[in-house]
């Protein structure tokens, strides 16, 4: 068992991350800016209100566990996104180092896999604009932000080119920076199995302050 913060427990991938870490019979403190939205009760669950902005509460919801899962999204329909994920993403990570945890497991986005030598999908122009903002920050964090940072054990978790909901297989392929496609050319993951593989790496870490992706 582990004792872990989920930030943004409630939202789409949140949600699955803390279903499969109750699942499991995990520890967890999850973070939410509405504690309503979290609809799941457990005794190991212990439901923090909580704004990614404010460090003190933040450091103060992270002390003494063992690993942080930030599945933190402004919010896709956010106008701002693009601003909000480069203002707070970085505060996460100063929060996290203040708590005095080391592992720190991010969900990625898709946007900064190759999907060809030297192409990454964000400038393959299969984006769309609606959603443009959001992937480009969190690709602009993970490449100038995270990939410099030396202190923490942290791990970017980028998900296949099209995240659904769907069902709990169990059966994946994992790789590192190049999106993972089926024999047809698609690039998908159900969240449910994302959830999956993320737990496993919370449970045996096999990658330190790298990338890595999932897919069918």
């Amino acid at each position: 068992m582990k004792n872990v913060t989920l930030i943004g427990a409630s939202g789409f991938v949140g949600t699955a991350v803390l279903n499969e870490l109750m699942a499991r019979g995990h520890r967890v403190t999850a973070v939410v800016r509405n504690p309503l939205k979290v609809a799941v009760q457990n005794p190991s669950l212990t439901v923090v209100k909580a704004d990614v902005a404010d460090t003190p509460a933040l450091v103060a919801a992270c002390k003494g566990n063992d690993a942080v899962i930030s599945a933190y999204n402004p919010g896709w329909t956010n106008p701002d996104i693009y601003d909000e994920t480069l203002r707070n993403y970085p505060l996460i990570l100063e929060a996290v180092r203040q708590s005095g945890v080391k592992r720190l497991l991010c969900v990625g986005g898709a946007g900064s896999l190759f999907c060809a030598p030297g192409l990454r999908v964000v400038d393959s122009g299969v984006i769309p604009d609606a959603i443009m903002g959001g992937v480009k920050s969190l690709g602009e964090f993970y490449l100038n932000t995270l990939m410099n940072e030396k202190e923490l054990d942290w791990v970017f978790f980028s998900p296949a080119g099209t995240l659904e909901p769907g069902k709990r297989t169990g059966k994946f392929r994992l790789g590192k920076d190049d999106l993972i496609v089926d024999k047809d050319g698609n690039s998908h993951i159900s969240v449910e199995d994302y959830a999956v593989a993320m737990v496993d790496e919370l449970e045996t870490p096999k990658h330190h302050q790298e990338r890595f992706t999932i897919g069918y």
